[in-house]
């Protein structure tokens, strides 16, 4: 969609230290544009590691000009609020942005080229989450295909689910593995350039959106699905049209290690025990054996907020738990589920 070499400034105003900023997490995790800096006047003047203890030397300024002055030229909104809506608040500085000749990625719901495509000139707007008019109904066409199809799912919502499929994916590259990736999200679509922006579907067509996605990768044989939602969370729809769609062969849980119930605004919901867990979406997968079987292969877990001796410690309890392997991919590396997949 943009040059690569073209350089970002990530807008994270109130949300670098928080869940919310999860898209300007996975941009510096990922990305392969220069980033410039980050927006967020609570933290002016630090670097991300200094201001959050993420390992980015990247400076924080309070303003969209001071991101100019740096030499940005695209601008994304790094901030996924609640609902996905664009918020008021952002009108002034999205339209200074623009006046000024950023381009501006959007990973929001909301149609910013019909908001402010006013204020373009040579500038552009990507609203990363406008699906096709139109996608096919599923038939389950995807369980005829003879690769291994692994589907990220999540005890939650921004569970890591994102961020260690990619993970995988690079390495499954770094061993000359061919494998694909489809991308399922805002944060996916936006570093791969291309995928299905799942949640801004119509829901009877999501299951055969993400078919078609994944009969696209029909020459790869591994395929990893970006994973949206959770079975348990009682505001997500995502995850059946993804194993629907996708009929994976395999899935690996994804999981927060330090919560025991789900994030707000549903924090009163417990989230279920690990085992039982993994079984509920391995039975839905096979709708009592009249579909596809799906077998779990690992356990990936976010143990951000665990001290290193805490998140080992939850590691080996879950192992113990599940009799799966299960590592921290971003904090102890991917071997483990790595051999899992290639076995």
């Amino acid at each position: 969609m943009f040059d690569i070499q073209q350089k970002l400034c990530i807008y994270m105003e109130g949300a670098l230290d928080n869940d919310s900023g999860k898209m300007g997490f996975g941009l510096m995790r990922f990305s392969k544009h220069p980033i410039v800096c980050v927006i967020d006047s609570k933290f002016t003047g630090k670097t991300v590691e200094e201001a959050v203890g993420l390992p980015y030397s990247i400076p924080v300024v309070s303003t969209v000009k001071e991101a100019i002055d740096k030499g940005s030229e695209i601008m994304v909104l790094g901030i996924a609020p609640s609902g996905g809506k664009f918020p008021d608040s952002w009108d002034q500085p999205v339209t200074f942005a623009l006046k000024h000749g950023l381009s501006l990625i959007n990973g929001l719901h909301d149609d910013l080229n019909a908001r402010f495509g006013h204020f373009l000139k040579t500038n552009r707007i990507w609203d990363v989450r406008k699906p096709k008019p139109s996608y096919p109904i599923a038939t389950g066409k995807a369980a005829k295909l003879d690769n291994q199809r692994i589907l990220m799912i999540g005890t939650d919502m921004a569970s890591g689910k994102m961020t260690a499929g990619l993970e995988l994916y690079a390495e499954l590259l770094n061993r000359k593995t061919n494998v694909g990736f489809v991308p399922t999200g805002q944060i996916g679509i936006t570093l791969m350039g291309n995928g299905i922006p799942l949640d801004a579907i119509k829901v009877d067509q999501a299951a055969g959106a993400v078919e078609e996605a994944v009969l696209q990768q029909s020459d790869k044989g591994i395929v990893i699905v970006e994973g949206q939602g959770s079975l348990a969370h009682p505001g997500s729809t995502a995850t059946l049209p993804l194993i629907r769609g996708s009929q994976p062969t395999h899935f690996i849980l994804c999981h927060k290690a330090a919560n025991d119930h789900l994030r707000f605004p549903v924090s009163h919901v417990p989230i279920p025990p690990l085992d039982e867990f993994i079984k509920l979406n391995e039975n839905v997968a096979k709708v009592c054996g009249s579909q596809n079987s799906s077998k779990t292969l690992g356990i990936a877990l976010n143990t951000i907020g665990l001290s290193e001796k805490e998140a080992k410690e939850k590691v080996t309890a879950v192992e113990k738990l599940t009799g799966l392997p299960t590592t921290d991919v971003v904090r102890f590396g991917t071997e483990k589920l790595i051999t899992a997949i290639l076995q």
